[in-house]
């Protein structure tokens, strides 16, 4: 593929939504989305010169930005650790311990009901997390989620079936203890 700004330019508009979709599947975060997919764009515009045509455009920009989300939480839930006893310095703030659940997608009065269920999802091994978002959040085939995270479609039926068994298991448990604390 040429490095040049129009292939870029086109590139960016047609896979900007997406980007910044998945990076808020991931993040349940705005802030962090956008951030998320600056950074996704700009290790495509690094890599255009060396990608290979063995997948599509969509599944590269896919993988990279499952990537670049694993990462940035990763990197986020590293930094809850190390702030969790407060501030490092009077010039810093300090760091919450907490998610701030933010999704244009989800309707008001569904919002304390997605903010558990992200919770829950992001409970779930990486690998389950994925499959699990790509194939029921973002509605994609299991020959997509294939080829996308590089496994077989036996593997990513059995991680959806695992994610959804822990999910369903979590969820009744997280239910039990609502109808205990409201009695």
């Amino acid at each position: 593929m040429a490095n040049n700004k129009n292939d870029f330019t086109a590139i960016f508009n047609q896979y900007k939504l997406l980007v910044y979709n998945v990076a808020l599947n991931y993040s349940q975060n705005t802030e962090d989305a956008e951030e998320i997919t600056q950074d996704v764009f700009v290790k495509v515009y690094q890599s255009m010169e060396t990608f290979k045509s063995n997948s599509s455009i969509k599944t590269w920009i896919y993988r990279i930005t499952i990537n670049q989300s694993l990462d940035f939480i990763k990197q986020k839930n590293s930094k809850k650790r190390f702030f969790m006893f407060g501030k490092k310095s009077e010039n810093e703030k300090e760091y919450q311990n907490f998610s701030n659940f933010e999704h244009p997608g989800i309707l008001l009065e569904n919002i304390e009901d997605a903010k558990v269920l992200f919770a829950t999802i992001n409970t779930l091994p990486e690998n389950q997390k994925t499959a699990f978002i790509l194939s029921k959040v973002d509605g994609l085939s299991n020959q997509e989620v294939a080829e996308i995270m590089e496994m077989s479609i036996s593997a990513i039926e059995s991680l959806i079936f695992r994610a959804k068994s822990s999910l369903k298991e979590k969820l009744s448990n997280k239910f039990l203890e609502y109808r205990k604390n409201k009695k």
